[in-house]
């Protein structure tokens, strides 16, 4: 090689060497940030990056138990749990989402499928998870979305256990109902997932922890576009446990019919337990509208009702007393020593007091009456004259002995407390002084006085137990799926009222001539061979001019009196105890005793006649083997807790 050829070549390798090294540390580089990211990727984000790959292929579907059954107390059952078939969406297997909805508006016939998704969305759920946006459906709707599956990517069917009330709106407002658990919930509830089913009131509510059950689970294989292809894997769901009433299916039908298309409430306890036999609200609603998913139309419709269906009249209607009181005004006065069974006095229709006139239901007078005949034909200006002598507090003392003017505590939401008027209640509220004139307004069920017809059938109870007062109660007991009895609902002795047995005779032979004598008030609540033994009311919803009120059928409906009745039955020995308030109805004795007389012949024909006493002859009848009577132990404003804490 030439010598100039040679020094070229000697300066040409150094620049070689260079660009050899640069290239070298280009491919370090590179292999470097290649294995950077594979570390970061595979052992970083390894189980992450295996997860989501995994969730295009597995599933993992949650599956909601069935709710436990509620059984009346002879085992009918009152509420179950059926399948339902559930349009499902998993929005991320949707290509074209807008498509999708579109595509199930028009197989479905509905057009809320977008809302449904959206709120799903503000809601926070993620893309991966399934949103029902359809429940119950139809069979043909059903066929529909199977025979156009691959036009509809991302949907679904799914059998969803759902609730079922047998009966619709009877006893609706104990059974209560259920809904889809929100937002609220779930912070607080760390056991709930969004989707599943809780109890929102009454029954439902109060007992969801042994209702509810414990969910369980699939693992499935699904392809492309989210159809389940496999079960890997499977937890199988338990279902809640059975809660049965003390409530009785044939009675509280009976009430419910006996009470037709009238607003009011009625309510029948066993006074010797305070076991819940019927309860009946009206205007009702059906629980079954919640448990298919209300939605914003329904809800409007029912909370702007002017018949408040929603409200459980039961426990939260406030009502005046009207004539019942009477009962607490000749117990007090007795026990009080300000009057005794001979006690007499002259009604001419009114009584002048005050300079005015406060006028007797019967504006022809009774004329000279004495106590007994006073409470069997509700004489006005007898009681004005009682109330006048025993006076407002010790009225207010009797009343609140007697359970009036508080909750009676039965495991309900919204009980509210009437009110028991005194001197130091009007001075703590008004900052008025008590005046002598409102103790007559009192003393016949009127004036601040009011109470709710659960507290009413408490008096009634009482009176036919010998004061005896139980917390009223409506669980029997709770049983596994398998009718194993887990726990039970004793009766809880919640007072007694110290009564002189006297002052009981006197009050019980007259309530049983209210209903049994010719001249009584509730001869329409009378049973063949049963001393009903109650007391008529009427009480007044506005305020009226005196004699303003002698055609009370020509009044507005609004404007009309409230028809109450409280009773209990047998005489000796009283099985059931019952108050019942028509709103609007007019009379008691010709508007509530009938209902009271319906549902109490009922109740014996189911469980037979009165147990005799001592020889005792009457109510012979029989109860048939097959049926258990119901236990006993030993011992607005107007228009308008629990028995056992460890539940």
């Amino acid at each position: 090689m030439p010598i100039l050829s040679r020094r070229r070549y000697a300066r040409a390798i150094p620049r070689l060497e260079a660009r050899l090294v640069a290239l070298s540390l280009l491919m370090t580089f590179a292999f470097a940030t290649v294995s950077v990211r594979l570390y970061y990727l595979q052992v970083v984000r390894s189980e992450q990056l295996q997860n989501l790959a995994e969730r295009n292929r597995i599933r993992i579907r949650r599956m909601p138990a069935p709710r436990g059954l509620v059984f009346d107390r002879l085992h009918r059952p009152l509420v179950d749990t059926r399948p339902s078939f559930d349009a499902v969406v998993v929005p991320e297997d949707s290509g074209d989402l807008s498509a999708t909805i579109e595509g199930l508006d028009h197989y479905l016939g509905e057009d809320h499928i977008g809302e449904r998704l959206s709120q799903a969305q503000d809601d926070g759920r993620p893309a991966f998870e399934p949103v029902t946006v359809e429940e119950r459906l139809k069979w043909e709707q059903v066929v529909a979305l199977e025979a156009h599956q691959l036009e509809l990517p991302g949907v679904s069917l799914q059998v969803t256990p759902r609730r079922r009330y047998i009966y619709g709106p009877i006893a609706a407002h104990l059974l209560g109902y259920v809904g889809e658990v929100n937002s609220s919930e779930l912070q607080r509830l760390a056991t709930y997932r969004l989707g599943d089913e809780i109890g929102k009131y009454g029954l439902e509510r109060g007992w969801e922890q042994f209702l509810r059950g414990q969910a369980g689970g699939q693992q499935i294989e699904v392809d492309a576009v989210g159809r389940r292809l496999r079960l890997l894997k499977e937890v199988p769901e338990a279902p809640g446990q059975s809660t049965v009433l003390t409530l009785d299916l044939d009675v509280q039908q009976v009430a419910e019919k006996a009470m037709a298309n009238q607003a009011g409430a009625l309510v029948a306890i066993d006074p010797t337990s305070g076991e819940v036999i019927a309860m009946v609200s009206h205007p009702a609603f059906d629980p079954n509208v919640f448990a298919s998913g209300i939605n914003g139309e329904q809800w409007r419709k029912l909370a702007v009702d002017p018949g408040h269906p929603l409200q459980d009249r039961v426990i939260s209607g406030i009502y005046p007393p009207g004539s019942t009181f009477k009962l607490v005004d000749t117990i007090a006065g007795l026990q009080d020593k300000a009057i005794s069974e001979q006690t007499s006095f002259y009604c001419h229709g009114g009584l002048y007091y005050g300079g005015r006139e406060y006028r007797c239901w019967r504006h022809q007078g009774h004329g000279g009456i004495a106590l007994h005949r006073a409470i069997v034909e509700s004489c006005d200006v007898f009681f004005y004259q009682v109330g006048q002598k025993v006076g407002i507090d010790r009225l207010a003392h009797w009343a609140n002995e007697l359970g009036l003017g508080a909750k009676t505590g039965i495991a309900l939401d919204n009980e509210r407390a009437g009110t028991v008027p005194s001197s130091s209640w009007k001075l703590k509220r008004f900052n008025e002084r008590w005046y002598p004139a409102e103790t007559l307004s009192v003393a016949i069920g009127q004036g601040y006085l009011n109470v709710t017809p659960i507290e009413l059938v408490q008096l009634a109870a009482q009176i036919g137990t010998g004061g005896d007062r139980y917390t009223p109660h409506f669980v029997k007991q709770i049983e596994t799926p398998e009718g194993r009895m887990l726990k039970t609902y004793p009766p809880n002795l919640e007072h007694h009222a110290s009564l002189d047995p006297e002052t009981l005779r006197v009050v019980r032979d007259a309530m049983a001539d209210v209903v049994n004598a010719p001249n009584g008030t509730a001869r329409k609540a009378r049973l063949d061979g049963i001393t009903v033994c109650g007391k008529t009311g009427t009480a007044q919803v506005i305020k009226m001019a005196q004699g303003a009120r002698s055609d009370t059928n020509k009044m507005p409906e609004q404007e009309r009196d409230h028809a109450l009745f409280i009773a209990f039955a047998p005489k000796e020995n009283p099985r059931i105890a019952i108050a019942c308030i028509i709103e609007h109805g007019g009379h008691g004795g010709s508007a509530a005793a009938p209902v009271v007389h319906d549902v109490m012949q009922k109740y014996f024909e189911v469980y037979g006649g009165a147990k005799p006493a001592d020889g005792h002859k009457e109510d012979a009848k029989p109860a048939p083997a097959s049926v258990r009577a119901p236990g006993t132990i030993a011992r607005a404003e107007t228009a308008g807790a629990v028995a056992d804490t460890s539940r």
